[in-house]
């Protein structure tokens, strides 16, 4: 089972350089722990500083490496020959092969912000994936159903193809997901049993299209505590502040050895990849977690 991480991208901080200084500090200290991919996150018109994916990723990979790497990218909201250019260019300075996790986004107040109409975005995405596709394969699009797009090609494509994750939740997306992407990414806020019932849809809307996925991902916020104490406490605070709405079973906590436990029973079901983020925004806590899922690396091997 392969450990990857999303590195947030939401600072509450008055000094805007100073979030962007931990995000690079939180990738260079993945890549000595040896993770095994890199992401962030996708989000627009925010109350808070958050870094843009496609600019913040290409700094990071300065500190990357070889491994895989990627940005979510929910594709309503972005032009598709635009983001398959920004793409291609990603994948021409990284080392590794990059992931397009992508999702369809259904933040009212974002969209609106983006002049994008909600209750088009599935079309939409839908649309934008397969125009992307076409261009990175060299081919000219035209299109005129959500963008006046004529014979658009671009340059630099990416040299290895784009492995394309999906994130979804609902039966109908999770078979689209099957249908149109080599990967799937679970809901963050999914217990395991959950995540078990949803991952055997995905099999079966796999089994349906006759495909055999690339990647069977879940997201897990997770906090590495020195001790099981002290991590189990800030598990608790944070739950009492109702972080991020999500139930006590979707957030990891403890020592090295409880993390590791409770990561491996996702891939006893089946899960491939597990991509962590950090439950705790202070820095220091942020880079030590970082840093133990060396220890957790080596207890799942």
């Amino acid at each position: 089972m392969r450990i990857g991480i999303s590195i947030c991208s939401n600072y509450r901080l008055e000094d805007p350089r100073l979030g962007a200084r931990y995000m690079v500090e939180r990738a260079a200290t993945a890549r000595q722990a040896d993770l095994d991919s890199l992401f962030v996150g996708d989000h627009h018109v925010t109350p808070t500083n958050y870094y843009q994916n496609t600019a913040i990723l290409g700094r990071m990979l300065a500190e990357w490496g070889n491994k895989p790497a990627g940005a979510l990218y929910l594709l309503p909201l972005w032009h598709p020959v635009l983001l398959a250019e920004q793409i291609g260019t990603l994948a021409a300075i990284m080392g590794g092969r990059f992931i397009l996790q992508c999702a369809l986004g259904g933040d009212r107040k974002q969209s609106a912000g983006m002049g994008v109409d909600l209750k088009k975005r599935v079309p939409m995405f839908e649309d934008s994936l397969s125009i992307m596709q076409a261009l990175w394969r060299g081919e000219s699009v035209s299109h005129n159903r959500f963008w006046p797009i004529e014979n658009a090609s671009i340059n630099p494509r990416p040299a290895d193809p784009v492995e394309v994750w999906v994130g979804s939740s609902a039966p109908a997306a999770i078979n689209r997901t099957a249908r149109m992407a080599q990967g799937w990414l679970a809901s963050p806020a999914l217990g395991l049993q959950q995540a078990t019932e949803q991952l055997n849809q995905y099999q079966q809307a796999c089994a349906g299209h006759d495909c055999t996925p690339s990647a069977v991902a879940v997201r897990r916020d997770i906090y590495i505590g020195e001790t099981s104490q002290a991590a189990a406490k800030m598990k608790q605070d944070l739950l009492a502040r109702g972080y991020r709405g999500f139930p006590e079973e979707a957030l990891v906590a403890g020592s090295a050895m409880e993390v590791a436990d409770e990561l491996a029973r996702f891939g006893g079901v089946g899960y491939t990849d597990i991509i962590v983020r950090n439950m705790s925004q202070d820095q220091g806590e942020a880079l030590a977690t970082i840093e133990r899922l060396a220890e957790v690396k080596k207890l799942l091997a």
